[in-house]
């Protein structure tokens, strides 16, 4: 849990940092920081279903290729 947290507290402060230094603006910088991290984790949850699903799909045809291979050495 220490970890998660120092994780999102470095992921603020880079966020801030970043946004400050492109803006100037306490506000924008406040603001992109908050806002950011919510939207990436929303990302990464789409981003880490389509993987399942690619996987899913990868291996479901790994599968069926190793079936059709022992079906080949058995005629």
């Amino acid at each position: 849990m220490i970890k998660t947290a120092t994780f999102a507290a470095t992921h603020f402060t880079v966020a801030f940092a970043v946004a400050y230094l492109l803006t100037g603006s306490l506000g924008v910088a406040s603001l992109l920081a908050l806002v950011e991290p919510m939207v990436n984790t929303v990302a990464y949850y789409f981003h880490e279903k389509i993987w399942e699903r690619i996987r899913g799909q990868r291996d479901q045809l790994a599968e069926e290729a190793g079936l059709a291979g022992l079906h080949g050495h058995r005629c």
